[in-house]
């Protein structure tokens, strides 16, 4: 969940990691450190807790070097402080290593060297590493070889870069749980966690797979196996601009990724939308129709908003394709020893394609013989190169740690998927056309609800002086309402809490009151009556209700009312989280919250 930058060429590298290590801020930001050295040998280091800008005021003018290695961190091991801070030194400052990741046996690990000696600096798991390449090193001239004999060691996650001061013309990177991407320069070659800091220098990439690590030089690089075997990797292309990673104007990257999302959901339908056969065009699954109607049921997996986008991706696929599906979290799944039958079709959802516990489910269900599909954001990561096939979805970098367009992108994708199994099983093709009509509406649909914003803020600054909000929904709402709350949990920290708007008086009901405003989820279908019923349940009790859907009801239902524009039934929820997500930002606004980097969470998250 942190962030790792290196360079090594010609240029002066500092600058080069400070400005690398301010794009991948959000991959974690209570402290920060960068290390370098040159030709004439030394480690140079300045470490420091807080804010990368904390970390560049503390760099002194003349902190020189040609090669150097930088980390953003989010606190695992360790309070955040300067000590705890990464890079990480072995006893003679000889080695610096920055590291993501976990190091399960790391107290076993700091036992044994203690034992022998050696005196720790901090209370991390990442230092065990500098101390036991330090020990292997006495046994070899190679820096390679020091790397690989600690890491057969080591019980857990990484991804790692090391910097040797004895052997200043190269660079060691590591991988196993935790992504690491070298970035092929004109002479000169970066490594990174994530793309966002190298496009500004180079759109050639290279992923690094679990078990693999790289030797990094100006001239260029090459990588093997834990076991000394060579491995053969082919650059790939960055499609990201450097600009998608910049406010471009806006007070914070929440609003802008927000105010993205018409365009976002138009790269998610390109080249899709099939009008003529009344389908969706998804090469990438890599199914053909027989395999397809083979699937008696299918299992989504993901963590976080990537679940909730996940059982809203269980509604369509159950609506229009008839098969029973079913959403978990992933990293429950993995843990319980799950049945994998042959008939039933995995799905895992992650943004970055990097989460671990997903990953780690992915992993489960192909020992056990499953076939899963990916729905992911970044091109080339660790899920989309493990599953069989899979829909990318070009939302394009998400920077803000709460997820918005790849969220409501993710949920278009689903839809896609829902609308081609559902052509391949017994959709008609009159309604693979409301469909497919519907799903090109919905990029202006989405502009209709933004151009609402003026008046959500203000409804967002009164709802956040509440303690806490209750949401809730039914059937099509009730994923809808669960992606609501978190939204504003995570942003504003006003504690919220969703219910299936059927389970309110099981028991919440009690909590309902005038401090205790709901929001509702209310779409024009079958089951309105039903949802106004509930409402009025709370306002019997004098709770508050804002209620998000299509028509507005009885003012003695709701106080308060959002309305959007109205697409197929089965579309509805992917418009009805729109607001939401403006009504959690502008309330974390009214609130003076940090809302890209909420306390406590980082956006990639590569650790359990």
């Amino acid at each position: 969940m942190c962030g790792i930058v290196a360079y090594i060429g010609g240029k002066d590298a500092a600058p080069i990691l400070l400005e690398g290590l301010a794009r991948l801020e959000y991959r974690g930001y209570d402290s920060a450190g960068v290390a370098v050295t040159g030709k004439t040998g030394g480690l140079k280091l300045v470490k420091k807790k807080g804010r990368v800008a904390d970390l560049a005021a503390a760099v002194p003018a003349r902190f020189k070097g040609t090669v150097g290695i930088g980390h953003t961190r989010w606190a695992t091991h360790g309070e955040p402080s300067d000590a705890n801070s990464h890079p990480h030194l072995d006893g003679a400052e000889r080695f610096a290593v920055v590291h993501n990741g976990i190091i399960e046996n790391a107290e076993e690990l700091r036992a044994k060297l203690e034992s022998e000696g050696v005196v720790f600096a901090s209370e991390t798991d990442t230092e065990v590493l500098a101390h036991l390449i330090a020990a292997h090193a006495k046994e070899t001239d190679e820096l390679e070889d020091a790397v690989r004999g600690a890491l057969a060691r080591v019980v857990g996650t990484y991804g790692i870069a090391v910097l040797d001061a004895e052997r200043p013309d190269r660079i060691v990177v590591a991988r196993n749980g935790s992504p690491i991407v070298l970035g092929i320069g004109e002479k000169e070659m970066f490594a990174a966690s994530d793309v966002a800091a190298l496009v500004r220098y180079t759109r050639q990439v290279v992923h690094l797979d679990d078990g693999e690590l790289a030797t990094v030089r100006a001239d260029g690089f090459s990588t093997f196996t834990q076991d000394a075997r060579m491995t053969a990797k082919q650059p790939s292309t960055v499609d990201w601009e450097e600009a998608s990673y910049d406010t471009a104007g806006h007070a914070h990257f929440l609003i802008k990724e927000i105010s993205e999302q018409p365009a976002a959901v138009e790269r998610t339908l390109s080249g899709r939308v099939d009008e003529r056969f009344a389908t969706a065009h998804l090469g990438g699954l890599n199914l053909d129709a027989r395999e397809a109607r083979a699937f008696q049921r299918v299992k989504i997996l993901g963590c976080g908003s990537a679940y909730y986008s996940g059982e809203l991706g269980a509604q369509l696929i159950e609506e229009l394709a008839r098969i029973p599906a079913h959403a978990e979290p992933a990293s429950e799944f993995r843990y319980r020893n799950p049945v994998i039958e042959a008939d039933t079709l995995y799905i895992a959802v992650s943004q970055s394609g990097e989460t671990y516990d997903t990953l780690a489910a992915v992993q489960e269900i192909k020992r056990k013989g499953g076939r899963v599909l990916g729905v992911v954001n970044t091109v080339g990561s660790a899920i989309a190169r493990e599953c069989d096939g899979g829909v990318y979805l070009h939302a394009g970098p998400e920077i803000s740690v709460a997820s918005t367009k790849a969220f409501t992108s993710t949920a278009v994708a689903f839809a896609l998927i829902a609308l081609h199994f559902g052509r391949v099983h017994d959709l008609s093709p009159a309604d693979g056309q409301r469909i497919c009509a519907g799903l090109k509406a919905l990029p202006d649909q989405i502009r209709e609800i933004l151009a609402q914003e003026e008046s959500i803020a203000k409804l967002a600054g009164q709802y956040a002086q509440n303690a806490g909000m209750m949401f809730v929904g039914r059937v099509r709402g009730w994923p809808v309402a669960r992606e609501g709350a978190q939204k504003l949990k995570e942003v504003s920290y006003v504690h919220a809490e969703a219910y299936p708007a059927s389970e309110l008086k099981h028991g919440p009901l009690a909590l309902i009151g005038p401090e205790l405003p709901t929001v509702a989820v209310v779409p024009d279908d079958e089951l309105r009556e039903k949802n106004l019923t509930t409402m009025g349940e709370i306002r019997a009790r004098h709770g508050r209700v804002l209620m998000v859907g299509h028509s507005a009801p009885d003012p003695k239902y709701a106080e308060d009312c959002i309305l959007i524009p109205k697409n197929e039934p089965e579309l509805d929820p992917i418009l009805l989280g729109i607001p939401l997500q403006l009504l959690a930002y502008h309330a974390a606004v009214a609130l003076e919250r940090d809302v890209d980097k909420p306390r406590n969470l980082a956006k990639s998250v590569t650790v359990e």
